[in-house]
C-alpha cells in the first residue's frame, strides 16, 4: 500500500497534473460564477481538451473544474439574487437576503468555507466506501448489474424535482436514444433511419454539450439581461466562519451525511443534495421563521452538501460505471478513453490511480479557499461580462468540442439538435438529467439483461434467485411503483377528506 501511495503521490505531483488543476480551478470558477452556466457544461466543454492530456490529468480537471464551479455559482446568487449553477438555487434567496443586510460577506464566506469542508467529507466517504464496496462488486454478476443499472434509472425519477411521470418520460426518451446504432447484442442496425452516421449510434458527449451548454445559449438569447452588478468592496470573507463551524457543526455534519448519501443515488447529485439539506435545515431548525431574512443556518448545510455529494457520486461510478450525476456520467466517457475502464478491478489493477483521485480531491478543495477568495474580490469584474459577447465563445466552444470528438461534421450538427431538445424539454418541466442518464446507462441495462438470458437459458427466475439480486429486484421494483402509490394516494386522499367532513 505505502508504494502505491507513494506512487499516486507522484502521479499528482506531476506538472501537467499540477498545471491541470489550476487551470481547471480558474475556468470551474469563471464557468460557475456566470449566471445559468452550469457545473456540468463546465465539465462538458472541458472534454475536448483531455483529449491532450494524460489519464491522471484528464481526470483531474473534470474534479477540479466541477468542485470550483459548484461553490462559484453561489456568488451570483448572493450579489444578483441569479444563481450560477443549479446547486446554488435552493438557497439564492437566504444568500442574498444577507447580502441585502449588508453580510454578504458573511454569505460569500459560508459558501467557500462549507463547501470545502464539505467537499473534503465526500472525499472521505469515497475513501472508506469505495474499496469496501469493490470488495462486494468482485462477487457481482450480470445479473446483479442488470438489477444495479435499473435502480439508477429509476432514482433518477424518484429524485427528480419535476413530475416523477415526465421524469420516467425522459429517461425513456434517453433509452431510446440508446438504442441506436449497430452497437447492440444482436448486431442489427435500429433506427438508424438510412442515415450512415448514426450506424455507430450516438455517443454521449455531443448531447451532454448540447443538453447542458447549447441549451443555455438558446435560454439566454430569450431571456431578458440579468442586472448589472453595483461596485462594492468586500471586507475580510472568512471573518466568523470558525464561529459559525462552532455554533452550527450538527448542522454541517448532517449536510454533508445527507450529500453523501445523496451522492451515491445514482442520477440525484449536487443539485438535489442542495434542496433535500436546506428543506431538512429548516424543518429541524430551532428558528425556522428566521429563514429567508438571512439567516446563515441553511447556507451552512446545504453549501455542507453540495459538494460533499461531488465526491461520493464518483462512488458508484468507479465501481460499477453508474454514473452518481450528470458530471460523473461525463467523467465516465473520460475514463474509457484513458483507459481507466470503471469497474472493481480498477482498485486492484490500478490501485495507484485511485489513490491519486483521492489525492486530487483533497488538493482541489484545499485550493478552493485561495482561489476562491480571490474569485469573490474580482467578482464584479466577470459578472459584468456583456451576455452577447459570453454567450457566442461558448457557442464556437460548443462547435469546436463537438468536431473535436470524432472529426466529422455531424456531431455538431448533434450538438445543436439536441440544444433546441433540451430547450425544449426544460421549458416543459422534463428534467433532461434523466435522459443524459438513461442515454449513459442503456447500453449497459441492455447487455446486462441480454448476457444473463443467455446464461440462464432464457430462464428469469435466476433474477430473483441470487441473494443480491434479489435485494436489488426489490428494491427496483418499490421505485417502479412508487410514483403509481404516490399518484393514487393524491386521488385517494381528498376523497377520506370529503367523506370525513
Amino acid at each position: 500500500m505505502m508504494n502505491e501511495l507513494i506512487e499516486a503521490l507522484r502521479l499528482v505531483l506531476a506538472p501537467d497534473v499540477l498545471i491541470a488543476i489550476l487551470l481547471s480551478s480558474i475556468y470551474g470558477l469563471v464557468i460557475g460564477s456566470l449566471p445559468g452556466l452550469s457545473a456540468t457544461m463546465a465539465t462538458a466543454l472541458l472534454v475536448p481538451v483531455t483529449f491532450y492530456l494524460s489519464p491522471i490529468a484528464a481526470v483531474a480537471s473534470i474534479i477540479a473544474a466541477s468542485a470550483m464551479a459548484i461553490f462559484s455559482g453561489d456568488i451570483p446568487g448572493c450579489l444578483l439574487r441569479i444563481p450560477g449553477t443549479p446547486a446554488s438555487a435552493a438557497y439564492t434567496d437566504e444568500a442574498y437576503a444577507l447580502t441585502r443586510k449588508g453580510q454578504a460577506e458573511i454569505a460569500l464566506g459560508a459558501g467557500l468555507w462549507f463547501s470545502a469542508l464539505g467537499g473534503i467529507a465526500g472525499t472521505i466517504s469515497l475513501v472508506v466506501m469505495a474499496p469496501a464496496l469493490a470488495e462486494l462488486a468482485l462477487n457481482f454478476s450480470t445479473f446483479e448489474y442488470f438489477w444495479l443499472a435499473f435502480l439508477g434509472l429509476m432514482c433518477a425519477t424518484l429524485v427528480a424535482r419535476s413530475s416523477p411521470v415526465k421524469a420516467i418520460a425522459s429517461m425513456l426518451l434517453g433509452l431510446f436514444i440508446a438504442c441506436i446504432g449497430m452497437e447492440n447484442p444482436g448486431g442489427v442496425p435500429r433506427f438508424t433511419f438510412g442515415i450512415t452516421e448514426l450506424l455507430g449510434g450516438i455517443e454521449p458527449i455531443p448531447v451532454l454539450v448540447g443538453v447542458f451548454a447549447v441549451s443555455e445559449v438558446i435560454r439566454a438569447m430569450v431571456s431578458p439581461e440579468p442586472p448589472p452588478l453595483p461596485h462594492r468592496r468586500f471586507g475580510s470573507i472568512l471573518a466568523g466562519q470558525l464561529h459559525l463551524t462552532r455554533k452550527y457543526w450538527r448542522q454541517m455534519t448532517r449536510g454533508n451525511l445527507v450529500g453523501i448519501i445523496i451522492g451515491v443515488l445514482p442520477g440525484a447529485g449536487a443539485d438535489m443534495a442542495a434542496w433535500v439539506s436546506y428543506a431538512m435545515s429548516k424543518r429541524f431548525s430551532k428558528e425556522p421563521k428566521k429563514f429567508g431574512t438571512g439567516h446563515p443556518e441553511g447556507l451552512v448545510e446545504a453549501g455542507a452538501s453540495n459538494n460533499a455529494s461531488l465526491a461520493s457520486g464518483w462512488v458508484p461510478s468507479l465501481l460499477f460505471g453508474i454514473p452518481g450525476d450528470t458530471i460523473t456520467a461525463i467523467a465516465i466517457g473520460v475514463l474509457y478513453m484513458k483507459g481507466l475502464n470503471p469497474g472493481p478491478t480498477l482498485f486492484t489493477e490500478r490501485a495507484s490511480s485511485m489513490y491519486a483521485l483521492y489525492i486530487i480531491f483533497i488538493l482541489a478543495n484545499i485550493l478552493m479557499i485561495p482561489l476562491g477568495i480571490v474569485m469573490i474580490r474580482v467578482a464584479s469584474s466577470v459578472l459584468r461580462a456583456p451576455r452577447a459577447t459570453v454567450m457566442p465563445v461558448i457557442l464556437v466552444c460548443c462547435a469546436v468540442g463537438a468536431f473535436a470528438t470524432g472529426n466529422n461534421l455531424f456531431a455538431v450538427v448533434l450538438v445543436a439538435t439536441f440544444g433546441v431538445v433540451g430547450y425544449v424539454m426544460e421549458r416543459n418541466g422534463y428534467p433532461v438529467a434523466a435522459m443524459v442518464l438513461g442515454i449513459v446507462m442503456g447500453t449497459m441495462v441492455e447487455q446486462s439483461f441480454v448476457t444473463s438470458l443467455i446464461k440462464s437459458d432464457g430462464s428469469l427466475l435466476p433474477f430473483f434467485e441470487r441473494p443480491v439480486s434479489a435485494v436489488l429486484a426489490a428494491m427496483t421494483i418499490a421505485a417502479l411503483l412508487w410514483p403509481v402509490f404516490i399518484w393514487s394516494w393524491k386521488r385517494i386522499r381528498p376523497r377520506h377528506q370529503e367523506q370525513a367532513l
